[in-house]
């Protein structure tokens, strides 16, 4: 008789123990917080993205915009060619670390409505983003 010893199936390991880092997508595109809401929108669409990581001049994430985001400030009376990305991030603020668990993650992320957050290392560059599926 041989032994054999099995892996656990993905659906069968507990979420409970499941890390962020297991289950978040590539961070895609990552652009500057001074670059304009004209050109975000842009790199979006040749990117065939709907949302961008953002960061700074160091390269620390600072935020997430979307899509539908940047479109609503575009759109409003308020609007300027000369605002970026840093005015409009307000609560973007929002990240966690990939050895978050997902229950954790999970219970934060429903807790503050998002709908998808950055994850970041140590030193706050942007790993990949963790996105709630409805």
């Amino acid at each position: 008789m041989t032994l054999v010893q099995m892996q656990p199936r993905p659906e069968d390991v507990n979420p409970v123990h499941r890390t962020v880092a297991e289950v978040m997508d590539a961070a895609g595109p990552q652009v500057c917080d001074d670059m304009s809401v004209e050109v975000a929108l842009a790199v979006m669409a040749a990117a065939r993205t709907a949302r961008l990581v953002v960061c700074d001049q160091d390269g620390q994430c600072t935020g997430l915009v979307t899509q539908t985001e940047l479109a609503t400030v575009r759109d409003s009376s308020d609007y300027t060619d000369r605002v970026r990305l840093r005015d409009i991030l307000g609560d973007h603020g929002s990240f966690t670390s990939p050895v978050t668990t997902m229950a954790e993650a999970e219970h934060a992320m429903r807790t503050r409505q998002l709908g998808a957050l950055p994850v970041v290392d140590e030193q706050g560059s942007a790993l990949g983003i963790l996105a709630l599926y409805r």
